[in-house]
């Protein structure tokens, strides 16, 4: 297919696409279509952004989601990649993955992006991607982001009685550490079964 026939559009300036884009991803991942809808309406100029490749007949051929990740302030998260089945094969992920890069230089001003996968990891490598430890998406930056504020009312707060401790005997050991495996560039954890990448841009 040619490329010149492709447009990558925001979802939230065309929500003409909203159905056709659910029934897009639900056909690979399958939910709740009102929990789907109310995803894909989420999408703002400011993350969370759905962006979606249309061709020049109107026909909706592939969607992605950029996502903020809270504790990396300069970078976002692809997520919902998907191209339709019939499509597949002919480099639309390939195009759709470099304009949403390209937005996310250019507009949002984004130094690095990352994503996960399960089964597609020579696909994002070809486009730049290396692997990397899994990250976040939830959550608010580095604990000292936030600020307690003074309590108006001070509580008194017993301080604990020290027992001791008869000498000699040893303190109970350590539990043991979760078990991490490195094994051709995979990075397998206890957390996630997928591959986590990352790109500057």
């Amino acid at each position: 297919m040619e490329t010149e026939n492709l447009s990558v559009l925001l979802l939230h300036k065309h929500p003409e696409f909203l159905r056709a884009c659910c029934d897009l991803i639900n056909d690979e991942w399958p939910r709740s279509e009102t929990a789907r809808m109310m995803s894909l309406q989420a999408s703002c100029d400011n993350l969370p952004t759905s962006l979606i490749l249309v061709s020049d007949a109107k026909q909706i051929l592939g969607h992605l989601k950029l996502t903020p990740i809270p504790a990396i302030p300069e970078s976002c998260f692809i997520e919902t990649v998907v191209i339709s089945k019939a499509l597949r094969g002919k480099k639309l992920g390939s195009f759709l993955m470099r304009r949403a890069e390209e937005y996310c230089k250019n507009v949002l001003k984004l130094e690095k992006v990352y994503l996960s996968t399960k089964g597609q990891e020579n696909f994002y490598a070809k486009l730049g991607y290396v692997i990397c430890e899994p990250i976040s998406i939830y959550g608010s930056g580095s604990p000292n982001s936030f600020k307690l504020s003074p309590s108006r009312n001070k509580v008194e707060i017993p301080v604990p009685r020290v027992v001791s401790i008869p000498t000699g005997v040893p303190p109970p050991p350590p539990p043991p550490m979760p078990e991490t495996s490195v094994n051709n560039n995979t990075i397998n954890t206890i957390k996630s079964n997928k591959t986590f990448m990352f790109k500057y841009i």
